[in-house]
């Protein structure tokens, strides 16, 4: 339950208190002050804290007078801290918020084959950044509060408050439905546990975790991480290679990285491949294929790599190959993948 939520209950529940508590209060005060039946003091009762301008039902004493005085400044100021709990939530922005994270949930429980962000660090802020590009759909589970603050500012992102480290989260998360998940949280012992529940969770889960130290490779791994990532790591690497290849490392990154997607690396499955070429040599599916992209790898039947392929290797449903062009050469290259020669 958030912060909204809680208070508006609490308020609510208050209001209940304070009017059931002035009901019985004015009609027991009527009752024994001015003598009146229990129907004529609850009656006075009700027309007194409503404030609707009714007479009395009898002349009063002075006493009497008095008690109902006192019980409209006590209706009014319990209508009055009512109101203005209820309107000091609203202009602070947390029924914005609760807006917000109601269609957010919403949003959620129909994604399907999404991929799940733990963290929103700057490394998880640019795997969504990366996924956003790629036209991935994402949900992002953070527990801090300032972060979250961040990320309700862009109307785009969805986001789930909590530690993923728990079975809820993740299910509210809808792991079972995920295609991957990307733990980027600093502590490597979160990241363990983030794996451990989530494989626990889905079997077939695709899990990409950062890891800080070098002894934690291991033990993600055992945890059930799929590839383990060390940022200091590749960024001293990348550093290095730019010194000693620098125009290779632009021309990756180029391609990799640039926003334009005039060309573009990608990994196209063989699942469905057309019956003409399973077992048969790439150079067939080359003379049939004119979108003009470049074969530039394959990994076999999700094994063994195998980079510059032989026109003769052979291809097997299980295969995944690895090309470069634009956008519309690969989307042509797999419309003939997927279609019977003639």
């Amino acid at each position: 339950m958030n912060k909204f939520q809680e208070v508006s209950h609490r308020t609510i529940q208050a209001g209940i208190v304070l009017l059931l508590f002035m009901l019985f209060a004015g009609t027991l005060g009527y009752w024994y002050i001015e003598d009146f039946s229990l129907i004529d003091a609850f009656f006075m009762t009700i027309i007194t804290i409503s404030t609707v301008g009714f007479g009395e039902i009898h002349p009063l004493s002075d006493v009497g007078k008095l008690f109902t005085s006192g019980l409209i400044f006590f209706s009014l100021g319990s209508l009055a801290y009512v109101g203005s709990s209820m309107a000091s939530f609203v202009f602070d922005g947390e029924l914005m918020n609760y807006l917000k994270t109601y269609r957010v949930d919403k949003a959620i429980l129909k994604l399907k084959d999404h991929v799940i962000i733990v963290g929103y660090g700057r490394n998880g802020e640019q795997a969504a950044l990366e996924l956003k590009d790629h036209g991935v759909k994402f949900v992002i589970i953070e527990k801090r509060e300032n972060v979250l603050n961040r990320i309700r500012r862009d109307d785009s992102l969805l986001y789930i408050r909590g530690d993923a480290t728990h079975e809820e989260v993740l299910n509210k998360a809808g792991v079972d439905r995920a295609r991957a998940l990307i733990a980027t949280t600093p502590n490597d012992a979160d990241n363990v546990f983030v794996a451990l529940t989530a494989r626990s969770m889905n079997p077939s889960l695709r899990i990409v975790s950062r890891a800080s130290e070098v002894e934690s490779d291991l033990k993600l791994k055992r945890a059930g991480v799929t590839n383990v990532i060390m940022p200091e790591r590749i960024g001293g690497q990348r550093m290095a290679k730019l010194v000693t290849q620098p125009d290779v490392v632009e021309f990756l990154e180029y391609i990799l990285l640039q926003k334009s997607k005039d060309v573009s690396l990608e990994e196209v499955s063989c699942t469905h491949m057309a019956g003409c070429y399973v077992n048969k040599p790439i150079r067939e599916l080359k003379e049939q294929d004119s979108s003009g992209v470049n074969v530039i790898g394959i990994k076999i039947s999700g094994a063994k790599y195998v980079f510059n392929p032989d026109p003769q290797l052979t291809l097997s449903r299980g295969d995944q190959l690895f090309v470069i062009g634009s956008p519309d050469q690969v989307k042509a290259f797999r419309t003939a993948l997927e279609t019977e020669k003639e």
